[in-house]
């Protein structure tokens, strides 16, 4: 489709959001875009957002935002990579970063297969140990932090009991 016949059919905010830009202010036109796709479904809108985001330098927001779209090639590839890699591929936490209006559009295969994927609770346990490894810490066992954590507070415990019992002493003779 030419431009000059997708103009006619934009919604207010797109056309707005494409002045937005063209007067230099990506950040307006994301805003508009994100309040307009927040309340309705609009394929046009959700690209929109996408390419705004991409300029924006923001590749794991533009590939949320192109997930919900056909739109193929390079810069979409990256930035979906980019919103996998922020997520560390939780299908869960994906599924939320969605626009509100792609997650209720029903007939997108990619964003109906992560809805599937984020409903199941044994692929959101296999990502979350996924993370747990890739943050350096083994799937399943003892938290080192939690460990020490409760080392102190035993040692907190008998160190106030001691302190309170020398005071007794100290006050109260033989």
């Amino acid at each position: 489709m030419s431009e000059e016949t997708e103009r006619p059919t934009s919604s207010p905010a797109v056309q707005r959001a494409r002045a937005d830009i063209a007067a230099g202010r990506e950040w307006k036109a994301r805003d508009r875009l994100v309040g307009h796709l927040a309340g309705d479904y609009d394929a046009e809108a959700l690209e929109l957002l996408g390419e705004v985001l991409y300029a924006m330098r923001d590749l794991p927001s533009a590939g949320a935002a192109w997930f919900g779209t056909t739109r193929r090639g390079h810069d979409v590839d990256d930035a979906v990579e980019a919103w996998r890699e922020r997520h560390h591929d939780h299908f869960a936490e994906m599924w939320r970063s969605l626009p509100r209006s792609v997650r209720e559009h029903e007939g997108n295969k990619r964003v109906d297969a992560l809805r599937r994927r984020a409903e199941q609770p044994s692929s959101a346990d296999a990502s979350d140990a996924s993370v747990a490894v890739d943050a350096g810490k083994p799937s399943g066992g003892f938290d080192a932090a939690v460990v020490i954590a409760a080392g102190l507070a035993v040692l907190f415990v008998i160190c106030a009991v001691v302190g309170f019992v020398t005071l007794l002493m100290w006050i109260v003779p033989g």
